[in-house]
């Protein structure tokens, strides 16, 4: 349901490396690999997750709103707590939440 039916309220634009991270190694969207933010999104709700081409390579529940998802953007997990304040979670989208679309 997650990858297919689910209806994204947003979007969230990665790198090449996150792409890798996400397809090839089976692991959670980081903010580092994080390049843009579109949309207005809650914590919870469905995201597409593009790559650096604009191809959909991901769907997930997202563990920050979109105005800190944007904070976040492509910072390391020690800058995260200085963005945010509080961070209690070191992952945009957790891989237990997220399915890879991409063939």
């Amino acid at each position: 349901w997650l990858g297919f039916t689910a209806q994204p309220k947003g979007t969230i634009r990665i790198d090449d490396g996150a792409v890798r991270a996400i397809v090839e190694k089976g692991k959670s969207l980081l903010p580092v690999g994080v390049r843009g933010v579109d949309g207005t999104f809650g914590k919870g709700d469905v995201v597409k997750v593009l790559g650096p081409t604009g191809a959909e390579v991901a769907r997930g529940l997202t563990n920050y709103p979109s105005e800190a998802a944007a904070r976040l953007r492509g910072l390391n997990s020690s800058q995260m707590k200085d963005a945010l304040g509080a961070v209690p979670y070191p992952e945009l989208i957790h891989r237990d939440n997220l399915a890879v679309t991409a063939t």
